[in-house]
């Protein structure tokens, strides 16, 4: 696809200086720009080579002003770094923009489903499963009974998604993905052995929530697991059984949470963390990456170690730890002292 800086300019709101004929077809790093390509510039770090970039095009900041002679056309925004995020965006919509069902693939009699959907080859839909408009489901997909699936969803190649579960506007879920796999619910019986617990409730998510590659996601025993809107999750993610996470809470890679924890809104929780089941966390806490959590938080506290304990509290106890050889030999010696001082004052 070729875009010239007359339509770049049109699609940002920009101003062209220089030539709004000159087309691109790829994007690039500033550092690394060639002919035919787009690229932006706005941390002043990289500002000496706006002078030597080989870019076509490169989006700046309207408060840029040249020192020099400058070959590639500018195109001034407001701020260059969202105006590229919103392109990239633009891009990768126009890049996926892919229509019709591919064979073969198997939908149920009983499907509905809205305009210009994309299903991928060798993939299934349930019965009486509902799917929105503009819905991209990639190769190699299973799709359950009754699930809903509403409008402008990409579900990428390999996920599986089980029955009765609700997908909700612009979320995207990424390959490998498992949502709606019965949760970890067994009972001990007396001989020793354990029996499965059935679980029949489901997985929620809302709006606008991302999922990443081989996470998964359980239905509830009862009730939902739900994963309120905008929640960002990374790859390799444990979401287990009636967990509830809250709106724009982020999370990153291979992060378990164990059964019914309840999870505030606008949190930010680190790789590796371990939450336990049946806590509550509060809205706005920070998480560091390897933190085990085994009681409930309040809002707004920030968290580290394992056991997770105040931030700040952790950061002074390391100096401590670091020394705890050294302090241990002094101690040690500081005990040799006074006994020798005892045993002479006993002389």
């Amino acid at each position: 696809m070729k875009f010239t800086a007359e339509q770049i300019a049109g699609i940002l709101e920009g101003e062209v200086v220089g030539n709004p004929k000159s087309e691109v077809h790829e994007l690039s790093k500033i550092e690394e720009g060639k002919e035919g390509s787009l690229t932006f510039l706005s941390n002043p770090k990289y500002q000496n080579y706006i002078y030597t970039t080989k870019a076509t095009i490169t989006i700046v900041n309207k408060s840029f002003v040249a020192e020099a002679e400058i070959a590639t056309t500018l195109i001034k925004v407001e701020d260059a770094y969202l105006a590229f995020s919103k392109l990239l965006e633009f891009y990768d919509q126009a890049k996926g923009n892919k229509s019709g069902i591919e064979q073969p693939s198997v939908i149920a009699e009983t499907v509905r489903y809205g305009t210009n959907l994309y299903l991928g080859s060798f993939s299934y839909i349930g019965a009486n499963t509902s799917i929105g408009d503009n819905v991209k489901i990639y190769p190699n997909c299973f799709i359950g009974d009754n699930v809903v699936i509403k409008d402008n969803v990409t579900i990428f190649a390999g996920t599986k998604i089980y029955s009765e579960t609700v997908i909700g506007h612009n979320s995207v879920i990424h390959s490998g993905a498992i949502i709606g796999a019965d949760g970890f619910g067994f009972a001990p019986s007396a001989d020793g052995t354990f029996k499965k617990i059935p679980q029949i409730g489901n997985v929620i998510i809302e709006d606008n929530v991302d999922v990443g590659s081989c996470t998964t996601i359980d239905r509830a025993t009862m009730g939902s697991t739900i994963i309120r809107k905008g929640v960002k999750l990374d790859n390799q993610i444990q979401v287990a059984h009636n967990v509830e996470i809250g709106e724009n809470t982020v999370i990153a890679a291979q992060t378990g949470i164990a059964g019914s924890s309840k999870i505030g809104k606008n949190c930010m929780i680190g790789g590796q963390v371990g939450i336990a089941g049946h806590l509550t966390i509060g809205d706005n806490v920070r998480i560091q990456a390897q933190a085990g959590v085994g009681r409930n938080i309040k809002d707004n506290e920030i968290l580290q170690g394992s056991p997770a304990f105040g931030y700040s509290d952790y950061s002074k106890s390391y100096v401590h730890f670091k020394n705890l050889p050294k302090l241990v030999a002094e101690i040690e010696q500081l005990k040799k002292q006074i006994l020798n001082q005892k045993n002479g004052n006993n002389g």
